[in-house]
C-alpha cells in the first residue's frame, strides 16, 4: 500500500519519469462545472473525472444519497477511459479541500486499486509551489487495462448505521456551506461527528 498523500513536488518528479494517472476531480455543490474549471487550468497530463457521472451512479431517491456508489462495471469502464491500468499509481486532486478527491480516493481503493494517493493541498498547493498548469480539454489517454472488484474497503449501509451495527465513529463529511444551507431534516442526528 502507498502513502495516502503525495506532495506537489513529489508528483512533479513522478511526472518526469513513468507518470501516474492523474485525475482532476473538481466538484462543488450547486451550479458548478468541474469540466470547465479543468479546461481553465489543470495539472499537465491530468484527466478530468466527473464526480456526478463517472464516480457515482444516478441518484435513486432516499437510498444512496446524492452520489450512490456506481456499478463496478461502470466504474471499471470509466477507470479504463481515464487510462488506469493495473499496477500503475493514481493521484487524485481537486480545488475544494480534497473533499471530492477523497471520494475518488476511497472509491478507487474500495474497487481494488492499491496505489491511489491524494495530492496534498490539491491544485492550490500545486500552483503555490510555482508548478505549471495547462489549459484545454487535454484529450483522453489510451484506454487502460484495469480490473476492478468492489468491497475492498469497509462500507456501512444506511441500515448498518440505523441499527447500530456499523463499527467506528459516524462522521458527516460536508463543507460548512452545506451545513448552513441544510434544513433541519437534512442535518445529521447526534452523535454524528461534524454536526455544527
Amino acid at each position: 500500500m502507498s502513502d495516502v498523500l503525495v506532495t506537489p513536488l513529489d508528483l512533479a518528479e513522478m511526472l518526469l519519469g513513468t507518470p501516474p494517472v492523474v485525475l482532476d476531480v473538481r466538484w462543488q455543490l450547486g451550479d458548478f462545472d468541474g469540466r470547465e474549471a479543468y479546461r481553465d487550468g489543470h495539472i499537465p497530463g491530468a484527466v478530468y473525472a466527473d464526480l456526478d457521472t463517472e464516480l457515482a451512479a444516478p441518484p435513486s431517491g432516499a437510498v444512496g444519497g446524492r452520489h450512490p456508489i456506481p456499478a463496478i462495471e461502470d466504474l471499471q469502464a470509466a477507470a479504463r477511459s481515464w487510462g488506469i491500468t493495473d499496477g500503475v499509481p493514481v493521484v487524485v486532486y481537486d480545488d475544494s479541500g480534497n473533499l471530492a478527491a477523497a471520494r475518488a480516493w476511497w472509491l478507487l481503493r474500495w474497487a481494488g486499486l492499491a496505489d491511489v494517493r491524494l495530492l496534498d493541498g490539491g491544485l492550490a498547493a500545486w500552483t503555490a509551489e510555482g508548478l505549471r498548469t495547462t489549459t484545454g480539454d487535454g484529450g483522453r489517454p489510451r484506454a487502460g487495462k484495469v480490473t476492478l472488484t468492489g468491497g475492498n474497503l469497509p462500507l456501512a449501509t444506511i441500515d448498518d448505521v440505523a441499527s447500530g451495527t456499523a463499527r467506528g465513529s459516524l462522521r458527516r463529511q460536508r463543507g460548512d456551506g452545506e451545513f448552513l444551507r441544510a434544513s433541519a431534516t437534512q442535518r445529521p442526528r447526534p452523535p454524528a461527528l461534524g454536526h455544527p
